[in-house]
């Protein structure tokens, strides 16, 4: 048995953090679905999606403000105290350019939603999905291989979403003369990119935590 083996064996199972990592991850894959179906829809339509939006990234709020107040209160944590905040905060970071996607749909009346914007939402609703896999084996370290896979495909993902943004970036000069539209469509689609960087950020977070335990 391991040096680290024997610790976490003595350490007391963690009944707070592991909770709200999990909350935080399926509050991220429901705000993710949220907008992938707003996407889908006329404009008329997505309003109430989008008010679903605004209480989901709030709730995301509030799930970080809770473990970084746990985080102050409790001298004994189940893995670094740096890594707990790296990764509460990049979960956060992420359904905070969702969010940011879904108001400046809003606030600039995209009508028209083009297939980039809706593979962008794909694509970071798919890496969602796999950011909670990962953080529902945390709490059994066991099972590395899982969440390190879960990196992987994240890590592809965001490779993917970079060639997706490019191409529909070099389609908008190419192909609209509206200046205004041109502005809308970019900043649109250039937070959705971000959101999926900000997904890489989570799975560097959870490789580090595995590379820590293995």
């Amino acid at each position: 048995m391991t040096l680290n083996s024997v610790f976490q064996f003595l350490v007391p199972k963690d009944k707070k953090f592991f909770p709200l990592f999990e909350e935080a991850s399926s509050n991220l894959i429901e705000l993710a679905s949220n907008l992938h179906e707003a996407v889908n829809l006329p404009l008329k339509e997505r309003e109430v999606l989008f008010l679903r939006i605004d209480e989901l990234e709030q709730r995301g709020e509030d799930i970080t403000r809770q473990t970084n107040l746990e985080l102050s209160r409790n001298f004994i944590t189940p893995f670094d105290r740096e890594d707990i905040y790296s990764l509460i905060t990049s979960i956060d970071n992420v359904a905070d350019n969702l969010h940011g996607a879904a108001s400046r749909m809003r606030l600039y009346q995209v009508d028209k939603i083009t297939k980039s914007i809706r593979k962008l939402t794909e694509i970071n609703l798919e890496a969602c999905q796999h950011i909670d896999e990962a953080v529902k084996e945390l709490k059994n370290l066991e099972r590395l291989k899982t969440i390190t896979n879960a990196c992987v495909k994240i890590n592809k993902l965001e490779n993917k979403s970079d060639n997706v943004y490019n191409k529909a970036v070099f389609e908008i000069f190419e192909n609209e003369t509206d200046v205004k539209n041109i502005i809308k469509y970019k900043e649109v689609l250039s937070v959705l990119e971000t959101a999926t960087d900000k997904c890489k950020s989570v799975a560097s977070v959870l490789e580090s935590i595995t590379v820590k335990h293995s």
